[in-house]
């Protein structure tokens, strides 16, 4: 199989009609590639491949290192096709957030008027970081810790990404196996949370002093059992049931990543797609209901005073950055399998816009027969409007339940849920796995300890969850949920933009992504001037605006869960949470600047250069001879290659010629 720097290098040459011959050199006894370095390539400037047949002459005449080799890694993975990756980057994206949040977000907002600053945030922040992972894992071809090899100062963003994974796999299973627990109540007839369930006849009669719907009541005893709990310190015992549902999610998730990319790919073609024609059907049966039109209505009227509050775009903001998975690692590792050639910015485009889509045409399928419910019940529909697992199992199911055939509109909602849970969870095992596979390729080429190293770490997710589906389950599930993805993610996406930007070189990241775009239409090029303002300018800007938001609303409100308050150590707990994935930015960085020697500014300067492991592609380079720099070869020891080193091979060369 040839180089991806030949593959692309030979797209090139049949557009341009040129005749260019690009060689490597490799070094004996260790399999790296080596490319030698000019002062320019380093620190994110562009640079030279530099090829001639004296090096040539040098690797085949160099005498052999007393390195053992080690052994060869197996081919890295790829997608079966295009549409494999763009049906898992939308499933991995379209997810919960899209159905239980985005429409309450948008009639809380202002109606409509939330649409402006959601696309704002869209443009300026989702599509640029968005872009930015697909690049950096496509072009680098590995998972969020290898990957930054492009930047050794860095790598802590790649395990901060990697912490912030493992938490979210935690809890995110959890909502999968409620959808299980909700899927099997719904085969029965009638459905056990509606007013024709016998054991909910006392709720519907006594309408006066009830104070808990069949459905509230279902949710909070039957399935949570957060009566028996007084608190995050009385956990309770284990529901076993629940841990039933969690046991066969996490197999789900097993044998369905069993053979990594390879079958998760096909398993995406479905699970991608279903929640779409959920969505229509949803939307077409509510569209025959009456009420339907004042939920519409209550959904999309602009109140434009709303534009003035600063929670209204913090709220568009964190919805875009949380739906699109931005800095779990997992849209990185998903672009690692892609070709070299492969377009990223039109699938950020594509993949960006549809998620945005999908988010507000599931706001006509919620609200139409929320609409519904409310004109039954001769309410408001602000009073029966609800965000989160309250929306989803307490406020739809109940709507759901007035409909003719409600136990087939509850299994089709149901399935819905679990498609859409199951796709993001696919995205952020697959950060997981790539990053640990990355790490130790000896795991990649051996089935039988990938499959074990799979088992042990879905086992070692589903003990962990057990913690969440206990009595007080859903009190460790709130302050996971609230902390995981909260200020530590968007500092580690901080740094990432940051990073790459200055560190690494703006200008050398946009010649990346043109080398891998290979013929580059004109909008291509164009919109590079975009995004490169917003990775230098308007993204960190934003970020830091959305960072310093959070900070305040953590200082000022208390987390609750209804009408349970928090305690302080709890809260502290949480905190605890999200430094600790931050952290990590700052002990790698440590450790890496330790690592190199010289002056603190010499070690600083030496820790932001790229690895030579580095995968390199400058395509419109020259056969001209360069003057070598002193280099840094990845080994076991730190070797500097001077300018003798060379004129010593060469001399060696010809004496043997």
């Amino acid at each position: 199989m040839k180089p991806l720097s030949e593959q692309c290098s030979e797209h090139l040459k049949k557009s341009a009609g040129e005749m260019q011959s690009e060689e490597t050199k490799t070094a004996p006894g260790n399999g790296v590639t080596a490319t030698r370095e000019s002062p320019g390539q380093q620190n994110g400037i562009a640079s030279s491949d530099v090829s001639s047949p004296v090096s040539q002459t040098r690797a085949e005449h160099q005498p052999p290192s007393s390195t053992p080799a080690p052994s060869a890694q197996p081919p890295r993975e790829q997608w079966g096709g295009k549409y494999e990756f763009l049906l898992s980057c939308i499933g991995y994206c379209v997810g919960l957030g899209n159905v239980w949040r985005f429409p309450y977000l948008c009639y809380r907002n202002g109606g409509g008027v939330f649409l402006i600053p959601y696309f704002i945030m869209l443009f300026f922040t989702g599509m640029p970081l968005f872009l930015m992972e697909l690049s950096l894992g496509q072009y680098g071809a590995a998972g969020p810790i290898t990957v930054w090899k492009c930047c050794p100062l860095l790598k802590g963003i790649g395990i901060g990404m990697l912490c912030v994974s493992i938490l979210v796999c935690l809890y995110y299973n959890v909502i999968i196996a409620w959808t299980f627990y909700y899927l099997g109540s719904s085969f029965q007839s009638p459905l056990p949370w509606s007013c024709d369930a016998l054991q909910n006849i006392p709720f519907c009669r006594n309408k006066t002093n009830i104070t808990q719907s069949p459905s509230e009541v279902f949710w909070n005893e039957k399935v949570l059992g957060v009566v028996h709990s007084e608190g995050l310190h009385d956990p309770g015992p284990v529901r076993w049931p629940l841990a039933l549902c969690l046991l066969a999610a996490w197999v789900v998730i097993f044998l369905c990543m069993l053979k990594g990319i390879r079958s998760s790919g096909k398993v995406v073609y479905v699970t991608a797609t279903f929640p779409y024609f959920v969505l229509v059907v949803l939307i077409i049966r509510g569209a025959t209901l009456e009420g339907s039109l004042d939920g519409v209505a209550f959904y999309l009227t602009p109140n434009w005073v709303h534009l003035a509050n600063a929670q209204v775009w913090n709220d568009a903001a964190s919805q875009i950055f949380y739906s699109l998975g931005i800095g779990v690692g997992g849209l990185l590792s998903m672009a690692s399998y892609n070709k070299f050639d492969n377009n990223v910015i039109r699938d950020t485009i594509i993949i960006t816009i549809g998620n945005c889509g999908t988010s507000f045409f599931a706001g006509f399928a919620i609200f139409s027969i929320l609409g519904h419910m409310a004109w039954r019940k001769g309410v408001p529909v602000g009073q029966v409007a609800d965000s989160g697992p309250g929306l989803a199992f307490v406020a739809y199911p109940e709507a759901l339940a007035l409909l003719p055939g409600s136990v087939f509109w509850s299994i089709l909602f149901f399935l819905m849920l679990f498609m859409l849970g199951v796709d993001t969870l696919f995205g952020n095992m697959e950060g997981i796995c790539t990053a640990v596979l990355d790490e130790f390729p000896q795991l990649r080429s051996n089935l039988k300890l990938k499959t074990l190293f799979l088992a042990l770490l879905c086992f070692a997710f589903y003990l962990m969850g057990l913690l969440l589906i206990t009595d007080g389950g859903i009190y460790w599930f709130t302050l996971i949920d609230s902390f995981s993805t909260s200020f530590g993610l968007i500092i580690i996406t901080l740094f990432m933009c940051i990073g790459i930007s200055f560190f690494y070189g703006v200008n050398q990241f946009c010649q990346d992504i043109v080398d891998m775009i290979c013929r580059c239409p004109p909008w291509c090029t164009k919109l590079l001037f975009y995004f490169k303002a917003c990775w230098v300018v308007f993204t960190p800007f934003l970020l830091t605006f959305i960072l310093t938001y959070i900070f305040i609303e953590m200082y000022r409100t208390s987390l609750r869960y209804g009408n349970y308050v928090f305690p302080t150590w709890g809260k502290a707990l949480g905190v605890c949470m999200g430094a600790f994935c931050c952290l990590q930015i700052l002990i790698w960085a440590i450790v890496a600047v330790s690592k190199e020697s010289g002056t603190l500014k010499d070690r600083f300067k030496k820790s932001i250069r790229p690895l030579n492991s580095w995968r390199v592609n400058n395509i419109n380079t020259t056969s001209q001879e360069q003057h070598v720099e002193p280099q840094q070869v990845e080994g076991p020891f730190t070797v500097n290659l001077t300018e003798a080193d060379f004129t010593a091979m060469n001399w060696e060369a010809i004496s043997e010629a």
